[in-house]
């Protein structure tokens, strides 16, 4: 099923599938795709940033290991973990050294009363991360603000360019974190970006267009390896209970 094209309904329409979209994908990642010891979590922050999924690991669980091999901890469903270091494929794939964020500028701190250890994110972007000026500039710093801390971040765009990010998402968080300019190209102006964070900044950017299959996208769980995350069986799974109105505005003149 190829992704549709969201501006056709308003914000209030599109966060009822945005929020079905994230469940299913932490149910995906609970259900065999992350590595024993790791969990996911939706929506435990504020909504100023997000993020919509947390994947967290358990005091007890040991990070996975320099071949890229889990630790398994006996969990019924480890045989069927793939956790991989082979460089994810992508269209882009970028490295740059960090630029720290200027003095005074806010940055997201994430605090637990538990210990177990925050790890990943994923931010599925509303239209409210674009409405304007302020929401915007809020959204890119935040993210560049989580790379800092040294977490890994996915970012999923369904949503074109405007004025506030002429280049994309990602060429907006890259900027402001490398000062390095990326160019989305005009023929895939939607945006898969994914980021480890290690002693250098990695991202893996996979453009696509209304109608284009999502392929997987890579979550880090250190700075060589991940999990892929299977981006079109969720939003299948979430465009299935999406109501049959608003399925019908969505593809109305598609072939």
């Amino acid at each position: 099923m190829p992704i549709h094209d969201w501006t056709r309904v308003e914000a209030g329409i599109y966060h009822h599938f945005h929020g079905r979209w994230i469940f299913a994908l932490a149910d995906a990642l609970n259900l065999g795709t992350l590595p024993p010891g790791y969990y996911a979590l939706a929506e435990q922050t504020t909504r100023t940033f997000g993020p919509d999924v947390l994947a967290l690991q358990r005091p007890e669980s040991s990070s996975p290991n320099a071949t890229g091999t889990p630790h398994h901890n006996g969990t019924a469903n480890s045989a069927s973990i793939t956790l991989s270091a082979v460089r994810p494929r992508a269209r882009f794939e970028e490295k740059e050294s960090r630029v720290p964020l200027p003095k005074g500028q806010r940055k997201l701190t994430i605090r637990y009363v538990s210990d177990h250890r925050l790890v990943a994110l994923v931010e599925l972007v509303s239209p409210g991360n674009k409405a304007g000026t302020h929401a915007f500039k809020s959204f890119i710093e935040k993210a560049c603000g989580v790379l800092e801390l040294g977490l890994h971040l996915l970012v999923i765009d369904p949503f074109p360019p405007g004025k506030r990010d002429p280049n994309g998402v990602h060429g907006a968080i890259w900027a402001m974190a490398t000062r390095k300019p990326f160019s989305l190209p005009a023929d895939k102006p939607l945006t898969l970006a994914a980021y480890a964070s290690g002693e250098e900044l990695s991202a893996f950017v996979n453009p696509v267009a209304v109608g284009d299959v999502l392929p997987d996208m890579p979550l880090f769980l250190d700075a060589e390896t991940y999990v892929n995350v299977p981006l079109e069986t969720t939003y299948q799974a979430a465009w299935a209970t999406f109501p049959t109105e608003w399925q019908n505005v969505i593809t109305a003149g598609e072939q």
